[in-house]
């Protein structure tokens, strides 16, 4: 029975031996992994692709507190502010905000102060002129009826005179006829100059009426009061500074500061050319404020700009992103700084590993994977990544693991290369 029991385990010793040596064939030699190398896991689970940017809050809605809009009318194009409240000053409706520099506009007063001055006395003197001219006319026309009604009464009286001299008094009546007709036609001519002269003087002086009220309004528009209750918050200028005392108003540009409406809050972010392609309006994003790190907000991407834009300290372009907050908090200000993580694209159930486990030898990635004390170059493919991770098609399964960098020894490991694609479909 021993006996027996011995051949038995010779020839099983015999059948291991004969597998290990197929096995060593066919997997072939491999290096050994250095005690030194770092080895981690091949990941398996939900992967996702963020794209994290810094940006500042501001209110979706508010109301703008403005300085004077019809400054242009009055012909008044550069405005500074003297003086206004603190950034942050809660004020309520009528509260006094800001006031303007009043020396151009107080010169600009007087200047169409004077120009009505002039206007109302030029109405004046074509009012006596007219008076006068017209009295002139009227009196010479009366002059000429009564010439008229003397060579008509010379007229009767050369009835038994001599042909020569009735003749001369038809002329002399004929000459007084026309010339009272030609008065009157006159007459007529000069109310019409009058006339044409007095609405020529009229509207120069109502449109001086009409600017001077204008001017008038922009002067009480210098002093700016809020038009509703809030808190005042400063806006920005064409360079990213603050407007505050000492900075221009324009016409074309009146506001001064806002109200912002903080229950309904936005975070603007610009976000590169290179990942604004994975940005889209409705994607996730998780917030998080500088000034306090553990409050952790949600929001979604509510506008992604067409036009990119080169920003101060930037040296690429850029495209504006805005975030909207979910949440309503009383603790959010305009202008906190916020770190913003879009979350662009989420794939389950993959692999994955790190970025630095990644080698790319002639175009071609590789992993170096472990199996036990041994180490394989492995081709892979690879899919999407994001700024740690890369997601690995084939090559590797779960539960692998490859080490975070070459192997430092000389001795280098044996490769093993994928099936090419067509006959792994061959194959299914």
């Amino acid at each position: 029975m021993i006996h027996l029991s011995r051949k038995r385990w010779t020839a099983l010793l015999g059948v291991v031996l004969i597998v290990a040596v197929i096995i060593a064939w066919y997997v072939g030699p491999a290096a050994p992994a250095h005690a030194g190398d770092v080895v981690v896991d091949v990941k398996k689970g939900d992967f996702s692709v963020v794209v994290t940017t810094s940006g500042e809050l501001q209110a979706q809605k508010f109301v703008s507190i403005q300085g004077p809009s019809n400054a242009q009318q009055a012909e008044v194009y550069q405005m500074k502010i003297s003086s206004i409240v603190p950034e942050g000053t809660v004020v309520k409706e009528g509260d006094l905000v800001a006031q303007l520099d009043r020396s151009a506009i107080a010169a600009k007063l007087a200047e169409v102060s004077l120009a009505l001055q002039k206007a109302e006395a030029q109405y004046t003197q074509a009012q006596l002129d007219s008076a006068l001219n017209l009295s002139q006319a009227r009196e010479e026309i009366h002059n000429l009826e009564l010439a008229l009604e003397e060579k008509r009464l010379a007229k009767e009286q050369s009835t038994y005179e001599a042909p020569t001299i009735r003749r001369q008094a038809d002329i002399d009546l004929e000459k007084a006829q026309r010339a009272l007709a030609q008065a009157k036609v006159d007459y007529k001519t000069k109310t019409g100059q009058a006339i044409a002269k007095m609405s020529e003087v009229s509207t120069e002086v109502e449109r001086q009426r009409n600017k001077l009220k204008v001017v008038q309004a922009v002067t009480e528009a210098f002093t700016i009061r809020a038009p509703s209750a809030g808190m005042v918050i400063y806006v920005k200028e064409w360079n990213g500074k603050k407007k505050g005392t000492g900075s221009q108003v324009t016409p074309w540009d009146p506001v001064v500061a806002t109200l912002p409406d903080l229950t309904h809050m936005e975070s603007v972010t610009y976000v590169n050319e290179i990942d604004v392609r994975k940005v889209v309006v409705g994607q996730t994003t998780r917030i998080s404020l500088d000034a306090d790190p553990s409050k952790q907000l949600t929001g979604k991407v509510i506008s992604v700009a067409n036009v990119g834009e080169q920003r101060p300290n930037n040296d690429s372009k850029v495209f504006e992103v805005k975030v909207a907050v979910d949440q309503a908090d009383t603790t959010l200000r305009p202008g906190m700084t916020t770190s913003n993580a879009i979350n662009t694209l989420t794939l389950h159930d993959v692999l994955s590993v790190p970025l630095e486990a990644v080698v790319i030898q002639d175009s071609v990635p590789y992993v170096y994977r472990v199996s036990g004390a041994r180490v394989v170059r492995q081709e892979v493919e690879t899919g999407v990544m994001n700024d740690n991770e890369i997601v690995i098609s084939r090559g590797l399964s779960g539960g692998d693991h490859v080490l975070l960098d070459p192997p430092a020894g000389k001795e280098k490991p044996p490769t093993e290369n994928l099936p090419p694609a067509d006959s792994r479909r061959a194959e299914r």
